[in-house]
Protein backbone atom coordinates (compact mmCIF):
# COMPACT_ATOMS: atom_id res chain seq x y z
CA UNK A 1 0.00 0.00 0.00
CA UNK A 2 1.30 3.53 -1.11
CA UNK A 3 2.37 6.02 2.25
CA UNK A 4 0.11 8.38 0.61
CA UNK A 5 -2.76 6.40 0.47
CA UNK A 6 -1.84 5.77 4.42
CA UNK A 7 -1.69 9.11 4.98
CA UNK A 8 -5.19 9.97 3.13
CA UNK A 9 -6.58 7.27 4.94
CA UNK A 10 -5.58 8.86 9.22
CA UNK A 11 -6.55 11.97 7.94
CA UNK A 12 -10.15 10.82 6.82
CA UNK A 13 -10.66 9.15 10.38
CA UNK A 14 -9.28 12.09 12.03
CA UNK A 15 -11.84 14.53 9.89
CA UNK A 16 -14.98 12.03 10.18
CA UNK A 17 -14.05 11.61 14.60
CA UNK A 18 -14.06 15.94 14.07
CA UNK A 19 -17.79 15.76 12.17
CA UNK A 20 -19.20 13.12 14.96
CA UNK A 21 -17.73 15.37 17.89
CA UNK A 22 -19.66 18.28 16.05
CA UNK A 23 -22.44 16.34 15.25
CA UNK A 24 -22.73 15.69 19.13
CA UNK A 25 -22.23 18.99 19.87
CA UNK A 26 -25.11 20.04 18.03
CA UNK A 27 -27.58 17.48 19.48
CA UNK A 28 -26.60 18.83 22.71
CA UNK A 29 -27.39 22.51 22.12
CA UNK A 30 -30.72 21.06 20.31
CA UNK A 31 -31.68 19.18 23.43
CA UNK A 32 -30.78 22.08 25.53
CA UNK A 33 -32.62 24.97 23.83
CA UNK A 34 -29.55 26.51 22.47
CA UNK A 35 -26.85 25.81 25.31
CA UNK A 36 -23.81 24.40 24.45
CA UNK A 37 -22.55 21.51 27.39
CA UNK A 38 -19.45 23.68 27.71
CA UNK A 39 -22.07 26.35 29.18
CA UNK A 40 -24.26 23.59 31.06
CA UNK A 41 -20.80 22.40 32.93
CA UNK A 42 -20.57 25.77 34.01
CA UNK A 43 -23.63 26.64 35.61
CA UNK A 44 -23.79 22.99 37.04
CA UNK A 45 -20.39 23.65 38.55
CA UNK A 46 -21.72 27.19 39.92
CA UNK A 47 -24.49 25.65 41.18
CA UNK A 48 -22.85 22.66 43.09
CA UNK A 49 -20.38 24.74 44.67
CA UNK A 50 -23.31 27.39 46.08
CA UNK A 51 -24.70 23.89 47.29
CA UNK A 52 -21.58 23.07 49.26
CA UNK A 53 -20.17 20.64 47.01
CA UNK A 54 -23.16 18.40 46.68
CA UNK A 55 -23.91 15.93 43.99
CA UNK A 56 -27.17 17.73 42.14
CA UNK A 57 -29.34 16.90 39.36
CA UNK A 58 -31.77 19.32 37.05
CA UNK A 59 -35.13 18.61 36.52
CA UNK A 60 -38.43 19.86 34.67
CA UNK A 61 -41.32 20.37 36.33
CA UNK A 62 -44.16 18.39 35.26
CA UNK A 63 -46.95 20.24 33.82
CA UNK A 64 -50.44 19.22 34.38
CA UNK A 65 -51.06 18.41 30.89
CA UNK A 66 -48.02 15.59 31.62
CA UNK A 67 -50.59 13.93 33.90
CA UNK A 68 -53.62 13.33 31.23
CA UNK A 69 -53.89 9.81 30.36
CA UNK A 70 -54.08 9.04 26.76
CA UNK A 71 -54.48 6.50 24.08
CA UNK A 72 -52.69 7.06 20.00
CA UNK A 73 -54.09 5.61 17.40
CA UNK A 74 -51.44 4.64 14.76
CA UNK A 75 -53.23 6.75 11.85
CA UNK A 76 -51.46 4.70 9.17
CA UNK A 77 -52.13 1.55 10.48
CA UNK A 78 -55.63 1.99 10.72
CA UNK A 79 -55.88 3.63 7.42
CA UNK A 80 -54.55 0.50 5.92
CA UNK A 81 -56.67 -1.64 7.90
CA UNK A 82 -59.95 0.03 6.84
CA UNK A 83 -58.82 0.14 3.31
CA UNK A 84 -58.50 -3.45 3.07
CA UNK A 85 -61.64 -4.38 5.35
CA UNK A 86 -58.86 -5.69 8.17
CA UNK A 87 -61.37 -5.09 11.28
CA UNK A 88 -65.19 -5.83 10.83
CA UNK A 89 -67.45 -3.20 12.10
CA UNK A 90 -68.25 -5.06 15.59
CA UNK A 91 -64.21 -5.39 16.08
CA UNK A 92 -63.59 -1.55 15.35
CA UNK A 93 -65.69 -0.24 17.41
CA UNK A 94 -65.09 -2.20 20.37
CA UNK A 95 -61.42 -1.63 20.06
CA UNK A 96 -63.00 2.37 20.30
CA UNK A 97 -64.83 1.88 22.85
CA UNK A 98 -62.19 -0.20 24.65
CA UNK A 99 -59.29 2.52 24.39
CA UNK A 100 -60.44 4.17 27.60
CA UNK A 101 -59.12 1.08 29.81
CA UNK A 102 -55.56 0.93 28.20
CA UNK A 103 -52.86 1.17 31.04
CA UNK A 104 -50.06 3.47 30.18
CA UNK A 105 -47.04 1.46 29.14
CA UNK A 106 -48.04 -2.24 29.55
CA UNK A 107 -51.27 -1.77 27.20
CA UNK A 108 -53.46 -4.07 28.90
CA UNK A 109 -57.26 -2.92 29.84
CA UNK A 110 -57.33 -2.67 33.55
CA UNK A 111 -60.58 -1.35 35.95
CA UNK A 112 -58.60 2.12 36.76
CA UNK A 113 -55.77 3.73 34.38
CA UNK A 114 -55.66 6.24 37.56
CA UNK A 115 -54.01 3.98 40.11
CA UNK A 116 -50.89 2.51 40.26
CA UNK A 117 -52.48 -0.92 41.76
CA UNK A 118 -54.67 -1.08 38.86
CA UNK A 119 -55.97 -4.85 37.79
CA UNK A 120 -56.44 -6.23 34.65
CA UNK A 121 -59.82 -6.57 34.02
CA UNK A 122 -61.42 -10.35 32.61
CA UNK A 123 -63.66 -10.35 29.41
CA UNK A 124 -66.63 -10.34 31.92
CA UNK A 125 -65.63 -7.50 33.67
CA UNK A 126 -65.06 -5.82 29.95
CA UNK A 127 -68.83 -6.77 29.13
CA UNK A 128 -69.97 -5.06 32.33
CA UNK A 129 -68.23 -1.97 31.35
CA UNK A 130 -69.75 -1.78 27.64
CA UNK A 131 -72.85 -3.03 28.73
CA UNK A 132 -72.71 -5.85 26.66
CA UNK A 133 -72.88 -10.05 26.82
CA UNK A 134 -69.95 -11.88 27.84
CA UNK A 135 -70.28 -14.06 25.34
CA UNK A 136 -70.42 -10.79 22.24
CA UNK A 137 -67.63 -9.77 24.07
CA UNK A 138 -65.86 -13.67 24.20
CA UNK A 139 -66.05 -13.62 20.70
CA UNK A 140 -64.65 -10.17 19.51
CA UNK A 141 -61.84 -10.22 21.82
CA UNK A 142 -61.35 -14.70 20.08
CA UNK A 143 -61.47 -12.97 16.66
CA UNK A 144 -59.04 -10.00 17.62
CA UNK A 145 -56.39 -12.51 19.17
CA UNK A 146 -56.66 -14.53 15.58
CA UNK A 147 -55.39 -11.20 14.26
CA UNK A 148 -52.78 -10.70 16.03
CA UNK A 149 -54.40 -7.35 17.50
CA UNK A 150 -55.44 -8.80 21.45
CA UNK A 151 -52.83 -10.75 23.33
CA UNK A 152 -54.65 -13.15 26.25
CA UNK A 153 -52.35 -13.71 28.84
CA UNK A 154 -52.83 -16.24 32.03
CA UNK A 155 -54.26 -14.66 34.75
CA UNK A 156 -54.88 -15.56 38.26
CA UNK A 157 -56.76 -18.42 38.85
CA UNK A 158 -59.15 -18.18 41.79
CA UNK A 159 -59.60 -20.93 44.58
CA UNK A 160 -62.11 -22.95 44.17
CA UNK A 161 -62.82 -21.30 40.26
CA UNK A 162 -62.65 -23.52 37.16
CA UNK A 163 -62.32 -21.01 34.56
CA UNK A 164 -58.67 -19.22 34.44
CA UNK A 165 -59.18 -15.45 33.78
CA UNK A 166 -57.04 -13.94 31.36
CA UNK A 167 -55.36 -10.50 30.75
CA UNK A 168 -55.87 -8.65 27.76
CA UNK A 169 -53.13 -6.62 26.24
CA UNK A 170 -53.78 -4.60 22.62
CA UNK A 171 -51.13 -4.44 20.05
CA UNK A 172 -49.46 -0.91 20.34
CA UNK A 173 -49.24 -1.25 16.57
CA UNK A 174 -52.98 -0.22 16.33
CA UNK A 175 -53.63 1.54 19.69
CA UNK A 176 -50.71 2.82 22.33
CA UNK A 177 -51.09 4.38 25.35
CA UNK A 178 -47.42 5.55 26.27
CA UNK A 179 -44.13 6.55 24.55
CA UNK A 180 -43.98 5.33 20.98
CA UNK A 181 -40.32 5.95 20.92
CA UNK A 182 -40.19 3.32 24.13
CA UNK A 183 -42.08 0.34 23.46
CA UNK A 184 -42.07 -1.59 27.33
CA UNK A 185 -39.62 -4.88 25.49
CA UNK A 186 -42.40 -7.21 27.46
CA UNK A 187 -45.15 -5.89 25.43
CA UNK A 188 -43.02 -6.24 22.59
CA UNK A 189 -42.34 -10.02 23.58
CA UNK A 190 -46.63 -10.44 23.83
CA UNK A 191 -46.50 -9.58 20.02
CA UNK A 192 -44.00 -11.22 18.92
CA UNK A 193 -45.70 -13.66 17.26
CA UNK A 194 -48.30 -11.36 15.49
CA UNK A 195 -45.24 -9.36 13.45
CA UNK A 196 -46.00 -11.77 10.30
CA UNK A 197 -49.50 -10.36 10.90
CA UNK A 198 -48.85 -6.96 10.82
CA UNK A 199 -45.97 -7.04 7.85
CA UNK A 200 -47.90 -5.15 5.15
CA UNK A 201 -49.02 -2.21 7.91
CA UNK A 202 -47.17 0.90 7.14
CA UNK A 203 -45.92 1.14 10.13
CA UNK A 204 -43.97 -0.97 12.90
CA UNK A 205 -43.41 0.49 16.24
CA UNK A 206 -40.76 -2.25 17.12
Amino acid sequence: MRKDNILNFGQAEKKARERDFDNKKEKFKEDHYGVSEEQFQKSMETISKATGGKEIGVYTKRSKQSRVRFAQLIQDNWDYALENDFFTDEEMLFLLRVQRFLQFKSNCLVDDIHSRSAVPMTQKQVAERLGTSSPKVSRIVNGLVDKGVIVKANGHKAEGVKARTYALFINPNIIYSGDRDKVETTLQALFTNAKPLFKKFPVALF
